[in-house]
């Protein structure tokens, strides 16, 4: 990560809690920071990161389906998206304008994330990209 930046913590619901920690993800192994030219997310032993300049949009999204986003990361079968979901309500969805590696050697257009506070880290990425 270049610099310090602003952390996200992710929002963990208790069904979402219980199925994460069979993954070993738990709410201290999990957030996103956003870095002056960076976002890094981690979620459990899973990290993604990319260049603030590669995020193409950033939108807030949900709810999301039970079965297809608790417990390890997610990912979308049809467009290889990465999902980060510690509750089904609400996240943020960032579009690349390159693909960013996240599991193993798969590369992923996509990445979802619940945290506690879509509508601020949507925000603040949205003003890192206009300044």
């Amino acid at each position: 990560m270049s610099s310090p930046g602003a952390r996200f913590e992710f929002r963990f619901v208790p069904r979402y809690a219980r199925a994460a920690r069979l993954f070993g993800i738990t709410p201290e192994q999990a957030w996103v920071e956003v870095g002056q030219d960076d976002v890094v997310a981690r979620y459990g032993r899973w990290r993604a990161a990319t260049p603030l300049r590669n995020i193409a949009t950033v939108e807030v999204t949900g709810p999301y389906l039970f079965i297809k986003t608790a417990g390890p990361p997610r990912l979308g079968i049809t467009d290889l998206g990465l999902t980060f979901a510690s509750n089904g309500e609400r996240g943020v969805l960032l579009r690349f304008h390159e693909k960013i590696a996240g599991l193993g050697p798969l590369r992923h257009p996509e990445l979802t994330v619940t945290v506690a506070e879509p509508e601020a880290l949507a925000d603040l990425i949205r003003s890192r990209l206009e300044s």
